[in-house]
């Protein structure tokens, strides 16, 4: 009877030693699949994003042709607080102007793959442009994709720096923080720190709740899997290896804070980020808002489907908050 004892013992041991090694396992598995993916190859890949948009926007290849060519896109790097090297891009206006715009990509992206947008802000609205490539992403260092949580206090560095380049002696920017995707959840949560009076407005196109809401959603969906335990476990391992948690990065709590105009972008058919999270957003941020539904769109490819109106509803918020001038 003893030795029955022992074995069941021995044998409970052994499987609760299995499940412990299995969860750690899938623990490491998963934050590194969610922040890490591979090494970020996309986002590192700088002539394969040039490549990529000249293909699915060939309506702006002469100008991101001649810009380069021109070197008028020019390259800036900072050093932020903890001494992570950044680095963004950033273009002047043709004309002499001081409205200017702040633009975020999106996850495993880079600023090369934001061109499309900084294609409709330089070319079609005359803004000067910086978009910068955020931590473990292009040119800038990092360890690890920060979903748009600590990404909110480098944007909010280099808000302080395309002010210095774009601002004249005597005339401040008026200026606005567009993202998309992670960018947009980016541009949330920097919307609900204190920025300067020259930040007029903000854009989220199609940015989550929450970066818990996002990875539950996607463990469902790629995995079939449920939070418990998993995204539980992955979000403690974060905190503990970079400092912050999936539930305190939550662009919704972010923007209940925002005092700012805003307008929200989503495709109407998104599964990605589903778009009933724009919804919620809409819902909770105070103040001056607006909404667009971009009809059959599915994620991040508002613009993609529908560059004219994307461009003109931009535009109409843009001058609605004396963002930019009427030509």
């Amino acid at each position: 009877m003893k030795k029955i004892h022992k074995n069941i013992l021995i044998g409970t041991s052994i499987f609760i030693l299995i499940m412990v090694a299995l969860l750690t396992s899938a623990t490491f598995y998963l934050q590194w699949y969610a922040l890490q993916a591979e090494g970020n190859p996309r986002g590192k890949d700088i002539s394969g994003s040039f490549e990529y948009i000249k293909a699915h926007y060939p309506h702006i290849q002469t100008w991101l042709d001649s810009i380069t060519y021109n070197h008028a896109l020019k390259d800036t790097f900072i050093l932020a607080k903890d001494n992570t090297k950044l680095h963004a891009y950033f273009l002047q206006a043709d004309s002499c102007t001081t409205q200017s715009a702040v633009i975020i990509h999106g996850y495993t992206d880079n600023a090369i793959r934001m061109m499309h947008i900084g294609y409709m802000y330089h070319h079609d609205l005359q803004y000067n442009i910086l978009l910068p490539d955020l931590r473990y992403s292009g040119l800038s260092e990092g360890t690890h994709i920060q979903m748009g949580w600590n990404d909110r206090k480098d944007v909010l560095q280099w808000i302080e720096v395309a002010h210095e380049l774009f601002a004249t002696d005597t005339t401040r920017c008026n200026m606005v923080v567009h993202g998309i995707s992670m960018g947009g959840a980016t541009t949330m949560c920097v919307s609900g720190e204190k920025t300067p009076d020259y930040v007029r407005c903000f854009i989220n196109d199609c940015g989550y709740t929450s970066v818990w809401d996002e990875y539950a959603g996607e463990l469902k969906e790629q995995f079939g899997l449920p939070t418990f335990p998993l995204l539980h476990l992955a979000s403690w391992l974060t905190d503990i290896r970079f400092g912050w948690n999936f539930n305190e990065a939550s662009p919704l709590q972010q923007i209940k804070q925002c005092e700012r105009p805003m307008l929200f972008i989503h495709g109407a058919n998104d599964t990605f980020v589903p778009t009933w999270m724009s919804d919620t957003l809409y819902q909770h941020k105070n103040g001056i808002k607006e909404i667009w539904h971009a009809p059959g769109g599915n994620h991040a490819d508002s613009y993609y489907k529908y560059p004219k109106e994307y461009t003109e509803i931009v535009k109409r918020f843009l001058e609605k908050y004396n963002i930019m001038k009427s030509p």
